[in-house]
C-alpha cells in the first residue's frame, strides 16, 4: 500500500443519497475538482469505497 492517497471529488454529489454526502464531507471534500491528500489506511479506503462512483483516487 501506498503511503498516502490522493482523492479528487469529480462528480457532484447533489443526487447521491445522504450517507454518501455524508461520507464525501467527511473526506474533506467540499466543492468539484478539489483534491486532498489523506492517509492510506482501511477506514479511508472503506469510505472511498462508498463513494467510489463520485471520486478519483491516485496513490503517492
Amino acid at each position: 500500500m501506498a503511503e498516502k492517497l490522493k482523492v479528487t471529488l469529480v462528480k457532484s454529489p447533489i443526487g447521491a443519497i445522504p450517507k454518501q454526502k455524508a461520507t464525501v464531507e467527511a473526506l474533506g471534500l467540499k466543492k468539484l475538482n478539489k483534491t486532498v491528500e489523506l492517509p492510506d489506511n482501511e477506514a479511508v479506503r472503506g469510505m472511498i469505497w462508498h463513494v467510489k462512483h463520485l471520486v478519483k483516487v491516485e496513490e503517492i
